[in-house]
C-alpha cells in the first residue's frame, strides 16, 4: 500500500464522556490535513472528532483513478462505524466533496445534523459520465483551475502548508460526477438539522452552489451562511475562526433541543 503523504494523515481527537462527535470528511483530491485545525478547535470544547481519509487520496493521484465513489461512501460509513466507539450522537462535517457525502450519508446513517461547507451541487464542466470516461483514455490529469495554484487563498502561509494533489484527476471526475447525481436525488429526503457554509469569494465551486442545495433540502431545519475572508478551503483559509465557531454553535444549538 503506498505511504500516506506526510501530515496528511487520518486523525481521532477524543473528547469528554456524553458528548457528541464529529466526523470530518475532506474534499476531491484533498486530505484529512484540511479538517485537521476544525478536528482541534471542536476537541478543546469537548468534542471527539474523527476526521477520516477517503479512498485514493492522500497517497498518490494514480490510487484516485482506481477508487470509484462508492469507495468513497463506503470510507464515511467505516469512520461513522468508528467514531460509534466513542459517542451515540455523530455530526457529519464535510467540505467540498466531503460537503456532498456528508448529505448524501445523512439519508443512510443515524445522524444528528450536517455541516456542509463549499459544496458543489454543479461541477464546473458539466459533462455526462460517458464522455469523461472517454477523455479520460487519452488525458490522465487536468488542471484545478485556470488562476495560479494559491490565488484564491487570502492566508499565503495556511496556503503554503496545504496538502492535496496538484492535479484532478480525469476518470475521477465522472465518479464526481455520479456522486453529483446522487446527491441531487437525496437532497428532498435530507432531514436533520443542516447548515451550510460557503465563500463569497469562491471562484473554484461559486457561491451559488449553496443556493441550489439550499432551495432542494428536505429538512425544515436549514440555515445557510456566507463568509468573505476565503477562497475554496474554508476550514484553512483566513475565515477559518468565524467557520469553527459556527460549526460549534450550530452542534450546540441542536444539541439544546434535543
Amino acid at each position: 500500500m503506498p505511504q500516506i503523504i506526510p501530515t496528511a494523515e487520518p486523525f481521532f481527537f477524543p473528547g469528554e464522556p456524553g458528548q457528541p462527535g464529529c466526523l470530518l470528511i475532506h474534499g476531491f483530491t484533498g486530505t484529512p490535513k484540511e479538517m485537521r485545525w476544525l478536528g482541534e478547535y471542536l476537541q478543546a470544547r469537548g468534542l471527539p472528532c474523527l476526521g477520516l481519509r477517503l479512498a485514493g487520496h492522500a497517497t498518490r493521484p494514480e490510487d484516485m483513478i482506481r477508487s470509484r465513489y462508492t469507495d468513497w461512501t463506503l470510507s464515511v460509513e467505516d469512520g461513522y462505524d468508528l467514531l460509534r466507539g466513542a459517542t451515540d450522537r455523530i455530526y457529519l462535517v464535510g467540505l467540498s466533496m466531503g460537503g456532498m457525502l456528508a448529505l448524501l450519508m445523512s439519508t443512510r446513517l443515524k445522524v444528528s445534523g450536517v455541516v456542509a461547507m463549499s459544496t458543489p451541487y454543479r461541477l464546473p464542466y458539466d459533462y455526462p459520465v460517458w464522455m469523461i470516461r472517454l477523455l479520460s483514455l487519452g488525458m490522465k490529469f487536468q488542471p484545478k483551475s485556470k488562476e495560479e495554484p494559491g490565488a484564491n487563498w487570502f492566508d499565503k502561509e495556511a496556503f503554503a502548508q496545504h496538502v492535496s494533489y496538484g492535479q484532478n484527476p480525469v476518470r475521477s471526475a465522472a465518479e464526481l460526477q455520479l456522486l453529483r447525481h446522487e446527491l441531487h436525488a437525496a437532497l428532498p429526503r435530507v432531514d436533520v438539522p443542516v447548515l451550510l457554509m460557503h465563500s463569497r469569494n469562491d471562484t473554484y465551486v461559486p457561491p451559488e452552489n449553496m443556493e441550489r442545495i439550499y432551495a432542494d433540502l428536505g429538512t425544515h431545519d436549514r440555515r445557510k451562511l456566507y463568509v468573505t475572508e476565503a477562497g475554496h478551503v474554508i476550514t484553512s483559509d483566513e475565515a477559518r475562526g468565524e467557520v469553527f465557531r459556527e460549526t460549534y454553535e450550530f452542534i450546540r444549538r441542536v444539541e439544546s433541543g434535543r
